[in-house]
């Protein structure tokens, strides 16, 4: 079952940052991409690419790395590996915007290998609203969904599951936002041949910018004020407590020594915690909170 090398990987990967960029970059009309190239002492490094007040991206990061060297026995331990040298690559974004109208967004895909042979692709893309909108929510599941039918039928059901299941705050017992799809270890077979699970791969990250500059088009513009500024800053704190305490890429990481100021990108420009609060009966607060929840068809829902 033949692979393309790590290099070729490399030069997708930044490909798909470069891309990715490009589009936001249009998309904002305003806010241009700052680099941060970096290296990492034990082997390897990337290129941060951050972007911030802009017209509608209050902030955001699209980083590309490629780190490789011995594997720290935490994270052999914890994934239950044979000791071997890792590689690992990936392009990892979450977009911040100035609109409480406008959501959240992340996406991430990775490729890990190690020199003993083993090896898997991971990755998923999830959107989380300050408010929930029903027509927006069916939206983004049907993008997502098409392209990974376009793959693997199976693809979509098993990862959206599995993103609901991962992008949930347990302390909390609400999801983070409305899901999309999540997957890890995810390999070549006799039915998916390497190039097959590498195309979904990219197509992954060329979706991603498609998607979000349809909302940006179409939410930047709707009016708000004062208390869904407050809204949204409440939103962006339960934002900030999934990724430093579920996080699995916050982990890998930090217990990589990879580079704290990229892996913390993904954190918000502001955010508030306010105790024990509790949206009013009615409110479109409160239809958001109550539509938190795991196992949620959004493309029928609407």
């Amino acid at each position: 079952m033949q692979r393309i090398s790590k290099e070729q990987i490399v030069e997708d990967f930044k490909a798909i940052q470069d891309h990715i960029c490009m589009e936001l970059e249009i998309g904002d009309g305003k806010a241009r991409f700052h680099e941060d190239q970096w290296s990492r002492p034990e082997g390897g490094g990337g290129r941060t690419r951050v972007i911030k007040e802009g017209n509608i991206i209050a902030k955001g990061g699209v980083a590309f790395s490629a780190v490789h060297g011995p594997t720290p026995d935490k994270i052999l331990a914890k994934l239950k590996l044979d000791q071997a040298d890792f590689f690992a690559t990936g392009v990892s974004i979450v977009i911040h915007p100035d609109s409480p109208m406008v959501p959240i967004i992340h996406m991430n895909i990775r490729y890990f290998e190690m020199s003993n042979g083993v090896y898997w692709f991971g990755g998923g893309i999830d959107l989380t609203p300050h408010y929930i909108d029903l027509e927006d929510a069916a939206h983004f599941h049907r993008e997502v969904k098409a392209t990974c039918d376009q793959y693997n039928p199976t693809y979509y059901p098993k990862f959206k599951k599995w993103a609901d299941d991962y992008f949930y705050l347990r302390h909390r017992q609400e999801t983070r936002g409305i899901g999309g799809i999540f997957f890890d270890r995810l390999t070549a077979d006799d039915e998916m041949p390497f190039q097959q699970v590498y195309d979904f791969v990219k197509a992954l990250g060329y979706l991603f910018p498609k998607i979000y500059c349809h909302f940006m088009a179409k939410n930047a513009l709707l009016p708000f004020g004062e208390s869904e500024r407050l809204w949204q800053s409440y939103r962006r704190s339960r934002y900030v407590e999934f990724n430093l305490v579920w996080d699995a890429g916050t982990k890998f990481g930090l217990d990589t020594n990879g580079r704290t100021e990229s892996i913390l990108m993904s954190m918000p420009p502001t955010a508030a915690w306010e105790y024990n609060y509790k949206p009013s009966a009615g409110s479109k607060e409160a239809f958001t909170l109550e539509h938190l929840k795991k196992g949620i068809d959004w493309i029928n829902l609407s």
